[in-house]
């Protein structure tokens, strides 16, 4: 699964130029495949990427449970000063066992290319 993981992450950021950073991460913190747009210095550490990571993992656990009201999570967004971020839980027999996250620059619209891009061709690669 690598190999697809980095060429899909790759094929995320030729979606856009103002993409920046696209990558898939498993339940215990491991970026499994991830890619940085050509010539960006990256805003976070790897440590700290890990870190947030693993936040991210119990923020989406605590979305689940409020699943039963809501609906199922299609994708939770961050809007910084200086980084939209976009976290997509992957989910396999109802539990999530991985995120996809994704950066923009502040003035991308993103979420036409979340919704009608990226989730769709995810959907794929874990059906």
């Amino acid at each position: 699964m690598e190999g697809s993981i980095g060429d899909f992450c790759y094929w995320v950021l030729d979606l856009h130029k103002g993409i920046r950073f696209a990558g898939l991460a498993s339940s215990t913190g491991r970026l499994v495949g991830h890619a940085y747009r050509r010539g960006l210095k990256p805003l976070a550490t790897k440590e700290e990427s890990e870190s947030s990571i693993l936040s991210t993992f119990t923020k989406m656990d605590t979305r689940a449970a409020m699943e039963k009201r809501y609906g199922r999570t299609i994708y939770a967004f961050a809007l910084y000063e200086n980084v939209k971020r976009a976290t997509i839980p992957v989910k396999e027999s109802s539990k999530i066992t991985h995120i996809f996250m994704v950066s923009f620059d502040t003035d991308v619209d993103h979420e036409p290319i979340i919704l009608k891009q990226i989730i769709p061709r995810l959907n794929s690669l874990f059906a």
